[in-house]
C-alpha cells in the first residue's frame, strides 16, 4: 500500500482552490475596478500567508488516524455529572459522553478517566486509582 501523504500535503490541496479564486478576485480588481498592481499582488500573497501561519492550528484536523475518533478519547479526563452505577454522564471538556463504570460506583462530580470503549459509550474508572493496571477485559 502507498503512504498517505503528510497532514502539510493535505492542508495544502486543500488550499488551492482558496488561493485559485484569490489570484483571479485580484486579476479582476486590477483589470477593472483598476486597483494599483502592489494591492492585486499582495491580495494573493496575504492569502497564501494567511493560510500558512494557520497550519499549525490546524495540522491535527489533517492528519491521518488509524484509530475511530472516540477511541481518541482514551487516555483522557473528566468529570462524572451524576452517580455512575455502573452508567450515567460524565463531562470531558465541554462535550458530555455516556459512561459506563467499570469496577466501582462514581459519585457526582468526581474525577474520572476513560480507559476503554463500547461502542459510543465511554468506558471509565476513578482517576484517583490511576495506579492500577487495567484488567485486559477492559482494554477495549
Amino acid at each position: 500500500m502507498g503512504r498517505s501523504p503528510s497532514p502539510l500535503w493535505r492542508y495544502i490541496l486543500f488550499q488551492i482552490p482558496g488561493w485559485t479564486l484569490a489570484l483571479i478576485a485580484a486579476w479582476w480588481l486590477h483589470a477593472s475596478q483598476s486597483i494599483p498592481t502592489w494591492m492585486a499582488i499582495s491580495l494573493p500573497i496575504c492569502w497564501f500567508v494567511k493560510d500558512m501561519v494557520l497550519y499549525p492550528f490546524l495540522r491535527n484536523a489533517y492528519a491521518q488516524h488509524d484509530s475511530l475518533p472516540i477511541e481518541r478519547l482514551i487516555g483522557l479526563r473528566g468529570h462524572a455529572i451524576e452517580t455512575l452505577s455502573p452508567s450515567g454522564y460524565i463531562r470531558i471538556g465541554s462535550e458530555l459522553w455516556r459512561a459506563e463504570a467499570t469496577l466501582e460506583k462514581i459519585e457526582k462530580d468526581a474525577l474520572v478517566e476513560v480507559i476503554g470503549t463500547k461502542g459510543m459509550v465511554l468506558r471509565i474508572r476513578s482517576a484517583q486509582n490511576t495506579n492500577e493496571p487495567l484488567p485486559s477485559s477492559l482494554n477495549r
